[in-house]
């Protein structure tokens, strides 16, 4: 089984819920078995940001004949510039045997599947809701109306967590065992039938020389 692809992870949560420092945990665990998506814009690059490291930048006239040639798992616009999350790159890397984690709000997230039913959806929680209200005031950064913004959205998204394939909670300071229930979530997932099918057609050939009586 060691030509066998990697598994598209796309990763959800809350605002507060962390899951950006549980990503960052996986893929420096696992930096060779994980690679994190990089994401496609129009906007300038920020001081220190590497073209192909921490977006790929490029004009909307290219962005937009992408568009036109299929090549986003997704795309959106935010006031004058897009984003999205080139197929390439992704189709790449899974080819590969790298499992790629694709960090998106849920919007995205389901227009990813939409276009790749293999994906699996993992939702990141704080075990209640008042954890994430601690987590986002315990910030500090944010004013009171960004805080209940943020939580009044929260509200919103939990009625369409059943639709992810799985659920994690991430306790607060166990960082380290919320990225260990996602890898081995992963790990699970390549084990199943679907993901094994050169695995499955090379082993039926060997054995069916036994049939033929060779």
């Amino acid at each position: 089984m060691n030509n066998q692809k990697g598994i598209l992870a796309i990763i959800s949560g809350f605002s507060g819920a962390g899951k950006g420092t549980v990503v960052k945990k996986i893929l420096e665990s696992h930096n060779e078995e994980f690679a994190l998506s990089i994401s496609a814009t129009t906007r300038g690059p920020r001081e220190g940001e590497v073209n192909g490291v921490h977006y790929f930048f490029m004009d909307k006239a290219v962005f937009e004949q992408k568009i036109s040639d299929h090549q986003f798992l997704e795309y959106a616009q935010y006031v004058d510039n897009y984003y999205g999350t080139p197929k390439e790159f992704v189709f790449d890397k899974l080819n590969q045997g790298v499992s790629v984690i694709l960090e998106i709000e849920m919007q995205g997230a389901f227009k990813v599947k939409e276009q790749y039913p293999e994906a699996v959806m993992i939702f990141i929680t704080p075990p209640s809701a008042e954890e994430l209200e601690s987590r986002l005031r315990g910030r500090g950064t944010e004013t009171e109306e960004v805080i209940l913004s943020r939580l009044a959205r929260a509200a919103d998204e939990a009625s369409y967590m059943e639709h992810y394939d799985y659920i994690v909670v991430n306790e607060d300071g166990k960082v380290d065992e919320c990225s260990d229930k996602i890898y081995h979530i992963v790990e699970t997932e390549k084990k199943k039938a679907a993901f094994c099918g050169s695995f499955i057609r090379e082993l039926a050939d060997d054995l069916a020389r036994y049939k033929k009586g060779e």
